[in-house]
């Protein structure tokens, strides 16, 4: 099984607003997740990220990859070196 970190999507249409999930790869985008470990809502300004740390580095620490949008924002956010 891989397991991803992802983002699953809510709110409204022309109004997204993001969970960090971890989620199985093969599960559909909105569909089960294994944990919700943060938000990400782009509509603010600037936009709002929110990560439980630990539990995203005890996450990719067991095997859990990021998508390269999670990557990019866990960069931003000094989670990942």
């Amino acid at each position: 099984m891989a397991v991803k970190i992802r983002l699953r999507r809510m709110g409204k249409k022309k109004a997204p607003f993001y969970r960090v999930v971890v989620a199985d790869s093969r599960s559909p985008r909105d569909g089960k997740c294994i944990a919700e470990i943060g938000t990400y809502d782009p509509n603010q300004e600037p936009a709002a990220f929110k990560v439980n740390e630990e539990e995203a580095k005890k996450w990719i620490a067991n095997g859990a990859k990021p998508t390269d949008t999670v990557a990019r924002l866990f960069k931003n956010a000094g989670v990942l070196d």
